[in-house]
């Protein structure tokens, strides 16, 4: 089958790989939709592992079912691409993020499993969720980075009336203001380097207002439109300047919430930590609950995830979307791939 694999730094190719067949019960699924990430950019900015194909964000239909009785061929699905192991504590309290296993099998972003830049893809047939017929293929394919910022969210305990700031205009971050809207944030802030991205939190999401990051003096500005800081800041980047601000911009006794992630060190002012008080909460993935939650609101529209894709792609145009997605001028958010057109 025709895949996209990483061949070296920011380089990505179009190749042929075996057709993925059930194993363990394992779920096949024709691809759809796949949307790209963050964290896949991170992978292509490095070029490393080499020969992995990416695409954790996917949505398709079952062609077989393997051990899933409840599910038929033709059935309309996503999945949680994670790989936790089940028996853990972590996993028996229902926070399959923190297993030790949840990342060594993961669909798009190990070897043992191509994920969605390819036709066909497999998933474990525990974590796969059938989508209702009224939700597109490329609704279903967003549910996967709008629980990440649920999750954010949900670790913020965003309260009505509360000043919330989101580090980071991507799909993530803006989804987080939908998210935090929706829990009764009386003012949401972005702050972006990227300002044709960060103008489209405000006329396409639920951005009140957004600040340029690069300003030497945006700091003081975010303290004057707050009167003291945010309640809540959600930082979606990972880099040092990014948590710096956040730092930086929460109010004494405020709450940051650290989901962008980087590969190499990251600094931060331990005085503002010390003098605020603040309380850091790092967050990574989801919950399966949280999941199945995503689908719910974005199947009933309570979301509308679909006004932040900007372009729909073939396998042969994946190389020049990440190119897009990072070149630091476009207005883009989340570019999807249609690995069967």
């Amino acid at each position: 089958m025709k895949c996209v694999e990483i061949t070296k730094e920011k380089i990505l190719t179009v190749s042929e790989i075996e057709k993925p067949t059930s194993k363990d019960g394992s779920v096949i699924i024709k691809v759809e939709s796949c949307g790209i990430c963050g964290s896949d950019i991170h992978y292509w900015d490095t070029g490393e592992p080499k020969k992995l194909v990416m695409g954790h964000e996917f949505c398709g239909l079952v062609v077989d079912p393997g051990k899933r009785q409840d599910l038929k061929v033709g059935d309309k699905v996503t999945g949680l691409p994670i790989s936790p192991c089940g028996m853990c504590e972590a996993c028996k309290m229902g926070n399959p993020q923190y297993c030790p296993s949840t990342w060594t099998e993961a669909v798009g972003l190990s070897l043992k499993n191509p994920g969605g830049f390819a036709e066909y893809t497999s998933c474990r047939a525990d974590l796969v969720k059938k989508i209702p017929d009224k939700m597109s293929f490329d609704e279903g394919t967003l549910v996967e980075p709008s629980a990440v910022a649920l999750h954010a969210v949900a670790l913020a305990d965003v309260k009505v009336g509360a000043k919330v700031l989101v580090i980071g205009g991507g799909i993530i971050g803006l989804m987080a203001c939908e998210l935090a809207k929706l829990e009764g944030a009386c003012y949401i802030a972005m702050l972006e380097t990227n300002l044709a991205r960060a103008k489209k939190s405000t006329t396409v999401g639920k951005a009140d207002q957004y600040f340029d990051a690069k300003k030497e003096n945006v700091i003081q500005e975010l303290y004057e439109v707050t009167n003291g800081g945010f309640d809540v800041v959600i930082e979606c980047c990972g880099n040092s300047a990014a948590v710096t601000e956040a730092f930086l911009a929460v109010k004494p006794g405020g709450k940051i919430i650290l989901v962008g992630v980087s590969t190499g060190p990251v600094t931060i002012p331990t005085v503002a930590a010390v003098m605020k008080e603040v309380t850091v909460i790092g967050a990574i993935a989801y919950t399966e609950r949280e999941f199945t939650t995503m689908i719910d609101l974005i199947a009933n529209k309570t979301i509308n995830a679909k006004k932040y894709i900007d372009d729909i792609v073939t396998l042969d145009k994946v190389q020049d979307s990440f190119t897009r997605l990072t070149n630091g001028r476009d207005d883009a958010v989340k570019i999807i791939v249609h690995p069967n057109d």
